[in-house]
């Protein structure tokens, strides 16, 4: 690992932060993508 010195856990934090808000923003367009695919679905059923 590189040596990252004095700011090591800030950076280390910066990267935590933005791997669980990149993960968020997967998450949430996986769901609602689901959620749009139901609607049409249903929506083409209804007619």
């Amino acid at each position: 690992m590189i040596d990252l010195g004095q700011y090591a856990g800030t950076v280390l934090a910066a990267y935590a932060v933005s791997t669980v808000l990149i993960a968020g923003l997967v998450w949430h367009t996986v769901a609602a993508n689901a959620r749009a695919r139901r609607a049409l679905q249903e929506h083409e059923r209804n007619g």
